[in-house]
């Protein structure tokens, strides 16, 4: 009998195949234009965002875990893969993942807007809470007295 101290085999902890650690890791370090456009503005909302999330056997391009939303950015090679991206964005509806899809094309003309309607959408999931509150008390009336 193992003692509990003894390591257990890598590959019984793993909850994400090794190769897909590695094309997502692989994906992260080459970015497109449009994630990096889009990245460079959510990174700093809260509840936080991640790239190149593995869902089941997918990666997807970013996602915001607590929101269970995932943003895909396409690009003019989406053009002929409906079929896979309604295959794909199926299957992560059916494991709960709601799914927001924009063309480059817009991230690259409007960015900001892009955020915009992906926080409004991240608020949504999360039940109507803005992804960034105010910070304590801001707002409040300093030194009125009734």
């Amino acid at each position: 009998m193992a003692r509990a101290s003894e390591p257990i085999h890598a590959a019984l902890m793993r909850r994400v195949p090794p190769h897909m650690t590695a094309n997502a890791r692989a994906l992260r370090n080459g970015q497109t234009e449009a994630e990096r456009l889009i990245w460079q503005r959510l990174s700093r909302y809260r509840p936080r965002f991640t790239r190149q999330l593995v869902v089941g056997t997918y990666i997807v391009d970013i996602a915001c875990r607590s929101a269970k939303l995932t943003i895909e950015l396409d690009g003019s090679q989406h053009l002929d893969a409906e079929t896979y991206d309604a295959r794909r964005t199926a299957f992560l509806a059916d494991t709960g993942w709601t799914v927001l899809r924009f063309w480059n094309g817009d991230v690259f003309s409007n960015p900001d807007g892009v955020v915009e309607a992906i926080l409004t959408k991240t608020a949504e999931c999360l039940g109507g809470t803005h992804p960034q509150p105010l910070p304590f008390r801001e707002g409040r009336r300093r030194g009125s007295s009734g």
